[in-house]
């Protein structure tokens, strides 16, 4: 490997908050079992927050931000990864607690990766990365309703902020699946590329702005919620008996104004997702699920590709909800 690379390397020191393309070696990388050389990384709503100031995330720095990356293996001293093997990995504090993808290499713990499934790029990954294995883990807690309830269908389900990383992959693998997806959206101008991903119908996201019933009209068998805050009050509110709302933003904020009715007189679960603190299997079984669901020919319609220089200057957009679709970082452009 080159005795220098290029990383972002993000510093706070006193008062003083800063993020900079750095050149540095590969001692700065620290301790892992795995090296591997970067290809891609991308731009998640946590990695935004990162960038701008720590998002309370990073407690030492200096720190590469970067949650997310694929590559291949340089060197390894496990058994279970082996030089020029394609690897994965997504979430895991990479980029927070430990150094992470925004870099040309990285140097991780074994039990953090994943090998490529048979068929998915690493550019592919990443077009998928943090966002889309979230969106993956959502509808596989949707589908679940079919088995909780021996096999009643699922029918209706609702994708809320449907634009972004998370609901593009959400409303593809959803409609894969047979099921009727709305998808709620404030960016109408989008409407072509919802529906190119399988969204049957479209809805502006300003009807669930007001104050949420306690009960309202039962909609939906099942709600994909990248939100949070009053949108996901207003789908619990319109979730039919035994739906299952999976919960997985916070963008629209972190209070939830509800009530036990949906909860004691429907029956509706809401279904928390987390995609940080998945075990490998889990992980395993949902990348292995990629190739059958994810048509990358309609996906890499809603996919940018940018240098780390431009996504110094793109990740502040994502944070004032002016992107849309997939960002994904080429760390060698």
């Amino acid at each position: 490997m080159a005795d220098k690379f290029k990383a972002i390397v993000i510093n706070q020191e006193g008062e003083s908050f800063s993020r900079e393309i750095k050149e540095v070696d590969k001692n700065f990388l620290g301790e892992g079992d795995v090296l591997v050389k970067v290809d891609y990384s991308d731009l998640n709503y946590k990695d935004a927050l990162i960038l701008k100031n720590g998002g309370k995330l990073v407690k030492e720095f200096p720190r590469i931000p970067g949650i997310d990356f694929s590559g291949k293996v340089v060197e390894s001293n496990t058994d279970n990864f082996k030089k020029d093997e394609e690897v994965i990995i997504t979430g895991c504090r990479v980029g927070e607690i430990s150094h992470g993808g925004y870099s040309q290499y990285a140097k991780v713990k074994k039990d953090f990766l994943v090998k490529a499934p048979k068929g998915v790029s690493t550019k592919q990954a990443m077009i998928i990365g943090t966002a889309g294995f979230t969106a993956l883990l959502c509808a596989f807690a949707i589908k679940a309703r079919e088995e909780i309830l021996l096999g009643e269908k699922v029918k209706e389900v609702l994708v809320t902020g449907a634009t972004g990383g998370v609901g593009n992959v959400a409303i593809m693998v959803l409609s894969k699946l047979g099921y009727n997806v709305t998808a709620a959206t404030g960016k109408p101008d989008q409407a072509e590329t919802l529906k190119k991903l399988g969204a049957s119908n479209i809805i502006d996201r300003k009807e669930f702005e007001e104050e949420p019933k306690l009960l309202g009209k039962g909609i939906w068998d099942g709600v994909v919620d990248t939100v949070g805050g009053n949108i996901l009050a207003h789908a619990i509110s319109q979730t039919k008996h035994s739906g299952i709302v999976a919960a997985c933003g916070n963008a629209g904020g972190i209070k939830l104004n509800t009530n036990v009715m949906p909860f004691i007189l429907r029956g509706v679960k809401l279904w928390g997702i987390d995609s940080v603190a998945v075990s490998v299997k889990r992980r395993e079984f949902v990348w292995s699920q990629v190739p059958s669901l994810i048509d990358f020919n309609i996906l890499n319609e809603t996919v940018k590709v940018i240098s780390m220089e431009e996504l110094l200057n793109i990740f502040p957009n994502m944070l004032k909800g002016q992107t849309s679709g997939r960002i994904v970082v080429d760390v060698n452009k």
